[in-house]
Parts: structure tokens; C-alpha cells; sequence
């Protein structure tokens, strides 16, 4: 009789066991994943600090040195050339609140190189360049900013809306379609975005430079206390279940 209920038992506990070990699983890989995830963001933080205060580096001599190849992200670059005003891309943001537009502007070197220059932001009553005008050097300029990398779409994005010139991330391909500059050929254009520094201030005070985010939010120790801290309040639901059973 006593062996009967013991088999009985053991039949009723395999299946929380093997729901409690499933979940424990899940949650503790959850709670490692985001420490992982800490230390990168960690390292990003560290390349982004060092990079962002070091002397900023010819455009040219970027150019020249295979060593930076893929690995541009948050370097300083001085580029000079002319803005292609009436070429500017306008990629949909908020800053604080406010809605508005990341200003693109191809920035074309006397060397046939086009680089596309974030040079901040305009809320969106400014998005027409004309509102804007002593914001629109017509000569040479000189500037310093950070190389990025392209921007990718995230999910639910909506579809650039090229009619009215909105983009809804930094598309650079996308971007740079239509310049008449590249179609007719013998531009190249840079391997990367240039976020335009703050300062010195655009002229009229717009676009407002400055847009690129060099302090990472970084709250993964929180979430993998979480997840573990889930892990071990299963596991003590499951020993109160034990002896309950």
C-alpha cells in the first residue's frame, strides 16, 4: 500500500519538477545574459569615452590606414569641404520631448568624397531649410564630428516617406539615393555618418549639433538581479510545494 503511494506521489511531482527545472533554466540563462550584456555595454562605454576625447583625425588619413577599416565607430574626424545644402535628409526624432528632424547634409571634399553629415537637430517648424537660411554655408567649411556606423530598422518602423523627405532611421543607402552628385559617378562616398559635434554652433543657432548619445544607459545589473532574483523565488515555490506534496 505504502509502495502504491509513493508511486502515486512520484507521478504527481514530475511534472512541476520538470516545469520548475524548464524555468529555472530559462531565467537563470536570462539573469547571465544580461551580465553579459553589461559587459559589453561596459566596453562600449570605455571605447566611446577614450575616442570622444582623443585629438580628432584627418579625414585623409583615415582613409589611408587600414587599421581603422571596419572599426570607425566613435572616432573623431575632420572633414572639410562644401555642404550640398539643397541635397539636406531629414531623419524623424524627438529630443527631449519635442518632435522634429535629425538634419543629413552630403558634404562633399575637394577630393570627390561625399560624406553624409548629421548636423543636429531642428524642431519641426524648421524643417524646411529656407526657415533656416544663415544655417546654410554656401562656401568651404571645416567641421569635426563622430563616425557611425548606418543605422538598421527596428521592428514597426514605418517606410521612409520619400515624397515629403522623412526618414525614420538612418538609412544611408536610402539616403543617398537621388543625389544627382553620386548618379553622374566619380564620387565615393564615406563608409560611415558623421554626427557633427555642438560645438562650434551652427550659425542662426540650427540645426543644433551635438546629437550623438556618449553616455549609455546601463541598467543590466538591475535586470539580471531580477531574473535570478525569479529564479530563486520559483525554486522556493517549488520546495513549498515539496513539502506540501
Amino acid at each position: 500500500m505504502k509502495s502504491e503511494l509513493a508511486r502515486a506521489g512520484a507521478g504527481r511531482l514530475w511534472l512541476p519538477t520538470l516545469i520548475t527545472l524548464l524555468g529555472l533554466a530559462v531565467l537563470v540563462a536570462l539573469g547571465t545574459w544580461q551580465l553579459q550584456r553589461k559587459q559589453w555595454k561596459e566596453g562600449l562605454q570605455k571605447l566611446i569615452d577614450e575616442r570622444a576625447r582623443a585629438e580628432p583625425l584627418e579625414f585623409a588619413k583615415v582613409r589611408a590606414e587600414p587599421r581603422y577599416g571596419n572599426n570607425l565607430e566613435y572616432l573623431r574626424i575632420r572633414v572639410r569641404g562644401r555642404f550640398l545644402n539643397e541635397r539636406e535628409r531629414h531623419v524623424f526624432t524627438s529630443v527631449n520631448g519635442q518632435a522634429g528632424f535629425l538634419v543629413y547634409t552630403p558634404l562633399m571634399t575637394s577630393d570627390r568624397w561625399l560624406v553624409l553629415v548629421n548636423r543636429g537637430f531642428v524642431p519641426q517648424a524648421l524643417k524646411d531649410a529656407d526657415k533656416r537660411k544663415d544655417g546654410q554655408p554656401p562656401g568651404e567649411v571645416e567641421l569635426v564630428g563622430l563616425a557611425r556606423t548606418p543605422g538598421k530598422r527596428a521592428w514597426f518602423t514605418p517606410a521612409h516617406d520619400d515624397v515629403r523627405n522623412i526618414f525614420f532611421w538612418a538609412d544611408y543607402a536610402a539616403m543617398l539615393r537621388g543625389i544627382p552628385e553620386m548618379e553622374r559617378g566619380g564620387v565615393v562616398a564615406a563608409p560611415f555618418l558623421l554626427d557633427a559635434e555642438l560645438k562650434p554652433p551652427n550659425p542662426g543657432g540650427w540645426p543644433r549639433g551635438g546629437a550623438t548619445l556618449l553616455s549609455l544607459p546601463n541598467r543590466h545589473l538591475e535586470y539580471a538581479l531580477t531574473w535570478y532574483g525569479l529564479a530563486l523565488t520559483l525554486l522556493a515555490v517549488y520546495a513549498i510545494y515539496m513539502v506540501n506534496a
